[in-house]
């Protein structure tokens, strides 16, 4: 149904293009280093820093940096023709590169940094990878990328992908479900109605079909965090099976739910996973940042 979150996108917080997963199953795997992997944060070569955007618990993002990837960024929604506010697209692209320090800055906690071999492996992987479509020197001068600014990307957001996998891994595959479904009204003297028919006794699934008879109303099955109207999530797991709820009111209209099963270890559904995944990982980055120190420039 239309408050369950059927398509969602999950922005996993790595912005270095497709690309990127080209490469992915080559991890770990040896190569002959050719050259040094820069900084993250390279030293300037006076005391003078060079302008920056933020500060993630002293480390650096820089203007260069930043410019150059909210560059990347609206042309990819201008391809895909969404209409992003310059502010919003700042704002976005900010984001995404605090939370990828802070996921690189605690994969080194946990053990891994991406060694030059392998980073020399992947840049391998991704010549070959643009090899039909040109060089990757091409691919990189036409994205924005100097030789430098692409092997630190590309470095910090590898060490990201690595400590998201780890939380989004822990994610159950199964959790505490109801199966549940509902008839919606757009005006509240309907619902009323409905409502008093069933407390006298009418059967909810014949009202189902009567008003939504493609579905008759079936929401399936679905874990709390899934419905996007709290209200509705609240009442489905007030409810025992076989119980039906009170009128609902919310800004789509007018609910009445029931409750036909519930299991406290029902397998999640691929799309329910990837919900609960993105949001331990926003969980994750939103006690992460609590605890970091950030410093916007001014």
């Amino acid at each position: 149904m239309f408050f369950i979150r059927r398509h969602i996108f999950i922005y996993f917080v790595i912005s270095i293009t497709l690309v990127l997963s080209a490469c992915e199953s080559l991890f770990g795997m040896p190569a002959t280093p050719t050259s040094a992997i820069p900084s993250a944060t390279p030293a300037p070569p006076s005391p003078t820093p060079p302008p920056l955007v933020a500060t993630v618990n002293d480390e650096w993002i820089i203007e260069e940096e930043f410019l150059a990837e909210l560059e990347r960024y609206r042309n990819a929604q201008d391809a895909l023709g969404s209409d992003v506010s310059a502010k919003d697209a700042a704002q976005t692209v900010l984001d995404d590169l605090i939370a990828q320090v802070l996921l690189a800055q605690a994969a080194h906690e946990g053990g891994f940094t991406l060694t030059e071999a392998d980073l020399e492996t992947r840049i391998d992987a991704l010549e070959s990878e643009v090899g039909e479509l040109g060089t990757l020197a091409n691919w990189l001068s036409n994205n924005g990328y100097s030789d430098s600014s692409f092997r630190i990307s590309l470095k910090r957001a590898t060490e990201a992908a690595w400590m998201r996998d780890k939380i989004i891994s822990a994610v159950p595959k199964t959790a505490d479900q109801v199966y549940a479904a509902q008839i919606l009204f757009y005006n509240e003297e309907a619902a009323r109605t409905v409502a008093d028919q069933l407390n006298s006794g009418a059967n909810f699934a014949e009202l189902a079909i009567l008003y939504e008879p493609n579905t008759g109303g079936q929401l399936g099955w679905f874990p709390r965090d899934y419905i996007l109207e709290p209200a509705l999530e609240e009442a489905a797991f007030g409810l025992e099976p076989d119980q039906y709820s009170d009128v609902i009111t919310t800004e789509v209209g007018y609910h009445i739910i029931k409750v036909m099963e519930r299991d406290s270890q029902h397998p999640l559904s691929p799309d329910a996973y990837l919900v609960l995944q993105a949001k331990a990982l926003q969980d994750w980055l939103a006690q992460r940042r609590s605890e970091s120190e950030i410093v916007l420039a001014p």
